[in-house]
């Protein structure tokens, strides 16, 4: 499975795809990044004359990458045997700290190593770095993972 297809099986869209690329997946690790767009609406509010990404945001977009396209990756072979099959997903438990905060129009890279995958449960040590390349916060993320075709 490529990066790209990898990509094309995540459950979400714009606006709440935070994944613009993929660029690193193997058995242990993922790695990709985001751009936070100043025009997403979450900075109108957030905060209302310094604009600053959401702790929420942050921590959803390490988890499409680091989490969600880590399992996909490691699910290849029965979502490919199962074509007409839907992935379900759903996140189980986080733990982050944030260190710096993440300002509109940054480009972020997302780090993920696994630390298990058993019984579709995956636990994964995540960091998220500014477009400086400075730790803007750091954590441990997992989520479960269930393939159901229609008819069960």
């Amino acid at each position: 499975m490529t990066l790209n297809q990898i990509t094309k099986y995540l459950p979400y869209k714009a606006p709440f795809l935070f994944v613009d690329e993929l660029t690193y997946v193997d058995d242990h690790s993922a790695e990709g990044t985001f751009f936070f767009k100043e025009t997403s609406d979450f900075y109108k509010g957030h905060f209302k004359d310094f604009p600053v990404t959401p702790g929420v945001i942050l921590i959803e977009c390490c988890a499409q990458i680091g989490l969600v396209c880590l399992g996909i990756y490691l699910l290849q072979g029965e979502i490919e045997a199962k074509q007409d099959a839907k992935l379900k997903i759903a996140m189980s438990s986080s733990d982050m700290e944030f260190y710096l905060p993440i300002f509109p129009n940054e480009k972020v890279k997302v780090v993920s190593e696994k630390v298990y995958f058993r019984f579709g449960k995956l636990k994964c040590k995540v960091k998220l770095f500014n477009a400086d390349g400075a730790l803007a916060c750091k954590g441990t993320l997992a989520g479960m993972f269930k393939q159901n075709s229609d008819e069960e």
